[in-house]
């Protein structure tokens, strides 16, 4: 008869056993992430935290596969954790929301159903917090933006673009409404009546990509407007603070309620000039505005002290020389006196973010500048090597630590008005990003408590994997900071074909965030590489500055360093390399195949392939020397060495090429498109996807379906050309 020991033993080894099966069982139950689960993915946005620091009001996106758009609503969740988060808006297309200063009212922005998505047509309303019927606010012509709540709650500032030709039209048009002079049936117009579509243009920078042609007739300026004493009262009348042709943005209200902060830059044509911007005020009564903070360069997100006495606000210095790459610091003045560089010893990115494929596509993603209760201290997001958390500076001395850490992404966050409690929107490369609460007491901070699971049900079922960190030497000593991701059932003694992604940028970085693409690449059977070579954020300023005027270059060499580097570890079949990337990774893409015949297959998605072409038709101006020493015909021979185009003869890789036709800021014809046409030239592999309708922003914000079809796309043409599929999409029809 045994003894009661070995039972023990015995009993203990088939309780592991079953637990090992249970788990290789679970394992099992899990499936591998699609392209089509995009349509189920829901974002979190905007995060807006009470006053009290109890309730969140946030924007949630999600998509409608039926409309191929997404819908936006807002929600609440208390900061207890104690409820879930529930609907609180009916949307479809509702956004902004904005908490009154005592935490009874909630203004948001609302685009009537029938307009689409057309920011223009967006409308404020205020709800009260405790739930109940919203209320519309205003009807301005051109549309309002967000609402900024003054001290007293009784106004709200708020940017818009009429022009003085637009209110006098819709004058007009509400008193022929108020007398009932319209028809049924509308006559057409007269001669007097027609509104030309043509367009003249005197700048050299007159459209955006996403935007689309810009109005130099209609800048943003400042607003205000009174908030009713009760719902149901009749729409109060706006009133126009500021005028002028200059535009205004971000406007912030003095304490006292007296003055209207706001950035502004005053320089009519300011491509001529290094980037340059102030922060001004005006009597919220109106008046003339003065100039209350002024630096040489930019200035971006900006915080008034409590007492109002002083601003931080991040912005760069312009150097002695243009830059390619420019670190954002973080500033404190006085009202109209010198700034003070708190960061100048700080070699990383203040407020700054990870590339990645799933940040909200719709909502907002706001990282504010917070104050702490008593001034001493800002607290602010950084990016580090690929990690974004939250770190608190010395008002003072600059000095710093970090208040969140954590292999993640804090996408976006606000804070109560005393930072005692933050609401965070935080990304993992599992995880799409969901909402936390975060208590903040003096220089520590309590573990971040989860909110919202959107995405739980969907993930649970996914056999997903956190990506491999690898650093590698490159050919001149530098580290490079680079990610692995495998496939979810990898195999150690297998070798995999691999996909190198290259980011866009170029002085952007990759990090610890949920990218959609990488874990469906992985899921299809690919290891996929992705690197921050030299030129990428992150890393501090001369590495992000050192490819000015060599781009692309030595870059180049970094990525194929990580390549290398898989291949020695025997984890790549060397006969399967495949490479890919966006905007400036397509930029890499097509210099990669001219470079070396290694790959067996690429897909340059939005790129560059002549930079004189591009130099004339971007949407933004080089016409500072921050890339290039001068115009195309200035300096012919550096612009032809480094573009892609001048080596095509040497391209021997089956190429994709991915094109956005309304991409303003990488145009098909300076990129794709000669491409394509060079290489059927030269009988050589080649095909084109063209995308009707899409921006630079496809892969992050574009139609859903065509989301999932580019990543169809993508993978097929790598499937064919590394995988040996038989797929005949791509031959000549």
């Amino acid at each position: 008869m045994p003894c009661v020991r070995h039972r023990r033993h015995a009993a203990i080894a088939a309780a592991l056993l079953m637990l090992a099966f249970v788990s290789a069982e679970a394992k099992a139950a899990k499936r591998s992430i699609t392209e089509t689960d995009l349509f189920q993915f829901v974002w979190v946005a905007d995060p807006r935290i009470s006053p009290d620091g109890k309730q969140v009001v946030f924007v949630r996106v999600s998509v409608n596969k039926k409309k191929d758009g997404y819908d936006t609503a807002l929600w609440i969740v208390p900061t207890d954790g104690g409820q879930p988060a529930r609907p609180f808006s009916a949307g479809p297309r509702d956004t902004a929301p904005r908490w009154s200063p005592d935490g009874r009212w909630l203004a948001f922005l609302r685009v009537p159903e029938k307009s689409g998505e057309a920011p223009a047509d967006a409308q404020l309303w205020v709800i009260p917090a405790a739930g109940g019927e919203s209320a519309q606010l205003t009807d301005v012509v051109q549309g309002a933006g967000p609402a900024v709540w003054s001290p007293d709650g009784r106004t709200i500032a708020f940017v818009g673009t009429a022009n003085d030709k637009d209110l006098a039209k819709w004058e007009k048009q509400k008193a022929e409404k108020a007398e009932k002079v319209e028809k049924a049936d509308k006559p057409e117009k007269t001669e007097e009546e027609h509104e030309s579509d043509v367009r003249v243009i005197s700048r050299a920078v007159y459209r955006l990509n996403g935007q689309g042609y810009l109005d130099p007739a209609r800048p943003g300026h400042l607003w205000t407007v009174a908030v009713p004493a009760a719902p149901g009262l009749p729409l109060p009348t706006p009133r126009q603070i500021t005028r002028g042709v200059w535009r205004e943005e971000d406007p912030v209200w003095s304490p006292d309620g007296a003055l209207l902060y706001f950035n502004s830059s005053h320089i009519l044509e300011p491509y001529y000039e290094n980037e340059d911007s102030d922060l001004w005020s005006v009597p919220a009564a109106g008046g003339e505005p003065q100039k209350m903070v002024d630096i040489t360069g930019p200035i971006g997100e900006y915080a008034l002290s409590r007492d109002g006495k002083r601003i931080a606000f991040t912005g760069y210095l312009n150097g002695d020389k243009v830059r390619s790459y420019n670190q954002p610091d973080l500033f404190v003045a006085a009202p109209r006196s010198p700034a003070r560089n708190l960061t100048a010893d700080f070699d990383s990115d203040v407020e700054g973010g990870v590339s990645g494929d799933q940040h909200a596509p719709r909502g907002g993603n706001p990282t504010p500048l917070v104050w702490s209760a008593d001034g001493s201290s800002l607290i602010t997001a950084t990016l580090e090597r690929g990690r974004v958390n939250l770190r608190r500076f010395d008002a003072g001395t600059g000095k710093s630590g970090l208040l969140t850490q954590g292999d993640h992404e804090i996408v976006s966050y606000s804070a109560t008005p005393d930072a005692s409690r933050f609401a965070l929107v935080i990304s993992t490369p599992t995880v799409i990003g969901d909402l936390y609460a975060l208590d903040v007491a003096g220089a520590t901070a309590s573990q971040p408590r989860r909110l919202t699971s959107f995405n739980d049900a969907l993930f649970s079922d996914l056999d997903l994997t956190a990506p491999e960190e690898i650093e590698v030497t490159s050919f001149d000593g530098r580290k490079i900071q680079a990610w692995v991701q495998k496939p979810p059932a990898f195999d150690p003694g297998k070798k995999y074909p691999l996909i190198l992604n290259i980011h866009g940028g170029p002085h952007a970085a990759y990090g610890y965030t949920f990218d959609h693409e990488f874990q469906w690449m992985a899921a299809k059977g690919y290891v996929v590489l992705y690197p921050n070579p030299r030129g990428s954020s992150a890393y501090g300023q001369e590495f992000g500055n050192v490819i000015q005027y060599h781009y692309p270059g030595d870059d180049y060499k970094d990525l194929m360093a990580g390549v290398d580097e898989l291949v020695r570890r025997g984890t790549v079949d060397p006969q399967k390399l495949g490479v890919t990337g966006g905007s400036g990774g397509g930029v890499l893409t097509n210099w990669t195949i001219t470079q070396t015949d290694r790959f067996a297959a690429a897909v340059s998605q939005r790129s560059i392939a002549d930079w004189s072409a591009f130099w004339y038709t971007a949407d933004f101006s080089q016409f500072q020397p921050s890339w290039f020493h001068g115009a195309p015909w200035e300096d012919p021979q550096d612009y032809a060495a480094r573009s892609a185009i001048t080596h095509i003869t040497k391209v021997k890789t089956p190429l994709m090429l991915i094109e956005g036709e309304a991409d303003f800021r990488t145009p098909p014809t300076a990129g794709g498109e000669q491409m394509f046409r060079a290489l059927k030239y030269l009988k050589k592999p080649v095909t084109m996807v063209r995308f009707p309708g899409e921006s630079h922003e496809l892969s992050r914000s574009g139609k859903p379906w065509h989301r999932v079809e580019r990543l169809q796309h993508i993978v097929a043409w790598f499937d064919k050309y590394l995988q040996g599929k038989k797929i005949d999409t791509y031959d000549v029809q």
